[in-house]
């Protein structure tokens, strides 16, 4: 929740503009700097500064929750719970589908088809609501090269032809679909962090990362000391400002972890829409036996 841009948590424009000029954005950059600099930088009373840092913490903090509370909000809750794979034994093992206001993670050996299911989960979720989609724009950052625009609307076209059945539609899917190749694991980073004001500007629904396994295994050599802790520090960073971005937007998020030690995960993402958590494992086992009943094309 550090990431949170300060103009979301109520401090007034003038005082964003200023300390955006001083590149202080987010929760984060405003509780790094000590109260000292703060007054140089905002002009404020000590007093006035002392202020501004508990509105601040206030809203990084996770606010206390009961069990009743939490299952009272999403009973009231008028976003879909679910966002379908229409693959009938794989919605019937996440009963329903892939859960929206959650991280979901899928792992699988090479060539399982990770990459082709968050295509077609991309697809899905640009779908009217009366299809089973989610209406909304998808942001899929790919970190291997991997995403396949032809393959997008192969996939629309093969799963859907009465509704894909003119060229405006296809298009339209399309340009729902926002694409951004992000190789190391800052730029990543980088991304997840800035997504808040582009979730709400364009409607996303879905946010798949594709993968991040990669652009670990690529920057953290586990035999090297300190690789590891490091490793783990980045991981946990960023499944935190993903759980934030989707439950704060109800969202589906979607990570692939290319098979690090046998797993992969994968999250998706735009106005509060649900998320779900899946292994490869399982989705590995619907899709290639033939009780799956469940070819993505």
């Amino acid at each position: 929740m550090s990431s949170r841009k300060l103009r979301r948590v109520g401090l007034s424009q003038e005082l964003c503009d200023r300390l955006n000029r001083h590149q202080i954005v987010t929760c984060r950059d405003f509780l790094c700097l000590s109260p000292l600099e703060l007054m140089k930088i905002t002009g404020l009373s000590y007093r006035g500064v002392h202020e501004l840092l508990h509105v601040v913490s206030r809203a990084c903090a996770p606010r206390m929750q009961t069990a009743y509370e939490i299952k009272a909000q999403r009973a009231a809750a008028v976003a879909p719970a679910f966002l379908p794979t229409t693959l009938p034994a794989l919605d019937e093992a996440l009963h329903g589908g892939v859960a929206c206001g959650s991280l979901t993670e899928i792992t699988g050996p090479p060539g399982c088809g990770k990459t082709q299911f968050c295509i077609m989960m991309s697809v899905l979720a640009t779908l009217p609501t009366s299809m089973g989609g989610l209406e909304g724009a998808v942001v899929y950052i790919d970190t291997e090269s991997a995403f396949s625009a032809e393959r997008l609307i192969e996939i629309a076209e093969s799963r859907f032809p009465r509704y894909f059945n003119t060229e405006e539609k296809l298009l339209l899917t399309s340009s729902k679909v926002y694409l951004y190749r992000e190789l190391s694991c800052d730029e990543v980073l980088q991304r997840i962090e800035s997504l808040e004001e582009e979730i709400i500007s364009k409607g996303v629904k879905l946010v798949i990362i594709d993968s991040v396994a990669s652009v670990v295994r690529k920057e953290f050599d586990t035999q090297l000391q300190g690789n590891l802790r490091e490793r783990n520090k980045f991981l946990a960073r960023e499944a935190a400002s993903l759980k934030y971005l989707a439950e704060e937007f109800s969202i589906p998020d979607g990570n692939d972890h290319r098979a690090e030690n046998g797993w992969l995960r994968r999250e998706s993402s735009s106005q509060k829409e649900p998320q779900g958590l899946i292994t490869r494992s399982c989705l590995f086992d619907v899709l290639m036996t033939p009780e799956g009943n469940g070819e993505i094309c």
